[in-house]
């Protein structure tokens, strides 16, 4: 009786299955970070995330001269209240490097903290509206009085967007009043709007447009920085992240404010669940 010879696979058995493997990995992979890519795009998506945006602006002063370096620290930080309701917390810390924005001087450190809450329902509403709402507060931890208003700030802050596809559009507004603080310095009234639009590729790649408007109700002045961004979310082993940057531009804004182009650079570090 001859013995039973088992032949080793050849490499035409191989090569088809190896690669076959690696590319459901690599689908897998992509589609993985398509759908973290669409939930960064939510503002109130139960994603923990800690974006770390980084902005140039120029044009200060007259005769605008002026320049300002900002890296804005914004943790996202989602929370399960039951079954039908979620807590999201964004904090936007900014940090501060500027020449001549006051003329003749420079300041470097901390600016004040905005912190938002938003209460935001567990499932997208009839139509697929994702919304969120909420207080907003300003805090006064400015390290120079250069860098911060020395007031506290309340006010309500409200989000609606709606995801089809890859697109996300929507916005997000708040408005911050002066509730105290250094009686010598001005009071706030002010209106923050941000207008949002977004593709994202099945490849992880986001095309973004925002106008990140406010308006000054005590000195009746608009500011509009213009932003145009595009972003890739990456892995790097298990951590995934957001890599972009793009234009802006300042549409209006004070005198004394910027003028013109400046630039965004942007790093998100995502932990999902």
């Amino acid at each position: 009786m001859n013995a039973l010879r088992l032949r080793p696979p050849g490499l035409a058995t191989i090569l088809p299955a190896c690669v076959g493997l690696l590319s459901s990995m690599y689908a897998g992979a992509q589609e993985g970070n398509e759908e973290l890519a669409k939930k960064l795009a939510n503002p109130v998506s139960t994603l923990i995330s800690v974006p770390l945006q980084f902005n140039y602006d120029r044009g200060y002063g007259s005769p605008e001269q002026g320049h300002k370096f900002a890296l804005n620290v914004q943790p996202v930080l989602p929370f399960r209240l039951n079954e039908e309701w979620n807590l999201i917390s964004r904090t936007i810390l900014p940090i501060v490097d500027q020449e001549d924005v006051v003329p003749g001087s420079s300041q470097s450190g901390i600016g004040d903290i905005t912190q938002s809450l938003f209460f935001s329902p567990a499932k997208p509403s009839a139509g697929g509206l994702i919304w969120g709402l909420g207080p907003v507060f300003l805090l006064p931890t400015g390290s120079n009085d250069r860098l911060s208003a020395r007031k506290w700030g309340l006010g309500p802050t409200l989000v609606v967007v709606k995801q089809e596809g890859g697109w996300t559009y929507g916005g997000l507004m708040n408005h911050i009043w002066g509730v105290g603080g250094d009686s010598d310095r001005p009071n706030i009234s002010s209106t923050f709007v941000q207008p949002v639009l977004s593709h994202t590729t099945k490849t992880a790649w986001t095309y973004g447009l925002n106008a990140e408007s406010s308006y000054d109700w005590k000195n009746h002045q608009w500011s509009v920085p213009i932003n145009a961004t595009v972003s890739k979310l990456l892995r790097f082993g298990e951590q995934p992240v957001s890599i972009g940057g793009g234009p802006r531009y300042w549409a209006t804004g004070p005198d004394s404010g910027p003028h013109g182009w400046g630039y965004r650079l942007t790093v998100t570090l995502l932990f999902p669940k």
